[in-house]
């Protein structure tokens, strides 16, 4: 990190960079979340080998976890706005991971459940998802990771 705000002092044609006191991107929560999420969206595409993407993963993940659903409710639950659910869903019907099927009180409404193929998909992998949490969390100790997830729950 050193080196590289070395060479950017270099390139600055007017004196130097700002006082360090007004603005400094490296302090800035939404940069350090952004670098954060880098790191384990790298380590998670590595782990499950390109195979599925985060936001894929969360919806079978709340599946399992919660049971049949509608498409919007699994969208609230996820954090994903309705074009984005709409997608996510798309592409794991086509993977043949989730079934779905009109809802019988609101037949506007779809409901979303895991396949069997989903299921024992979500089964197979989540040694693995607990090892991309682990990758993600390993600088930290036991009490800070319990004090980061504590204090994320609390700033979403």
């Amino acid at each position: 990190m050193k080196r590289v705000e070395a060479e950017v002092r270099a390139k600055v044609k007017d004196g130097g960079p700002v006082d360090r006191k007004s603005y400094s991107l490296d302090e800035q929560v939404g940069f350090l979340l952004r670098q954060v999420q880098q790191r384990h969206t790298a380590l998670f595409a590595e782990t499950f080998e390109n195979d599925l993407t985060p936001t894929q993963w969360a919806v079978l993940a709340k599946l399992a976890e919660i049971g049949e659903c509608s498409q919007n409710l699994l969208g609230r639950l996820t954090a994903m706005d309705v074009a984005t659910i709409k997608g996510v869903v798309h592409r794991l019907q086509l993977r043949a991971f989730l079934a779905s099927r009109p809802d019988p009180d609101d037949r506007r409404r779809l409901l979303i459940s895991l396949s069997p193929e989903g299921r024992a998909y979500f089964e197979e992998r989540s040694a693995r998802a607990f090892a991309v949490t682990e990758a993600t969390l390993a600088p930290l100790s036991p009490q800070q990771r319990k004090t980061l997830i504590e204090l994320l729950k609390q700033l979403r």
